[in-house]
C-alpha cells in the first residue's frame, strides 16, 4: 500500500464502523449534494463520501485532485474549534477543504456546485503549467 492509500484507510474499526452509520444518516443536505457528487455526476469527479482520514471522517473527497467538502449544520464555539484543527489537518496532507453551510446546500444548490467545480478546474488550470502536463497534452493532440 503506498501512503497516498494510507491516508484513505484507518486501522481503528471503531471509526470505519461510524463512517458506514454516516453514510446511512445524512442529514437532508448531505444527501442532496451527494445526489450531485456521486457517481462521476459533477463532470466526471469521482467523490467518496463519510471517508475515515487520520482521526477525523471527512463528508466528500475527490482523491485527484484532492479536494474536501463538508456540509456545516449550526455550530457552536467547541464545533468551531475542533473544525478548525481538523481542517488544519487536512490542509497539512495537502487538501483543499471546502465548507459549505446547510442552508447554502439545500437553498442554493447551484451556486454550491459551481463553487466545487471552479476549485476542481483550477486544480487541472494549475497544472497546465507543469512541463510534464504540457507534453502529455501535446501527445494526445498529436495521437488524437
Amino acid at each position: 500500500m503506498n501512503p497516498h492509500e494510507k491516508l484513505l484507510t484507518t486501522d481503528n474499526p471503531i471509526l470505519r464502523q461510524r463512517a458506514k452509520a454516516m453514510r446511512q444518516e445524512m442529514s437532508g443536505a448531505e444527501a442532496k449534494l451527494w445526489q450531485h457528487l456521486r457517481a462521476g455526476r459533477l463532470n466526471g469527479y469521482k467523490f467518496r463520501r463519510q471517508q475515515p482520514m487520520g482521526n477525523y471522517i471527512v463528508d466528500f473527497m475527490c482523491v485527484t485532485p484532492k479536494l474536501i467538502v463538508e456540509a456545516d449544520g449550526g455550530q457552536h464555539a467547541e464545533q468551531a474549534v475542533y473544525d478548525h484543527a481538523r481542517t488544519a489537518y487536512l490542509n497539512s496532507l495537502g487538501f483543499t477543504v471546502l465548507r459549505f453551510w446547510n442552508h447554502e446546500i439545500l437553498q442554493q444548490t447551484i451556486d454550491v456546485l459551481a463553487e466545487i467545480l471552479l476549485v476542481l478546474q483550477a486544480h487541472w488550470k494549475s497544472k497546465l503549467h507543469d512541463s510534464r502536463w504540457l507534453i502529455l497534452i501535446g501527445l494526445l493532440k498529436i495521437i488524437g
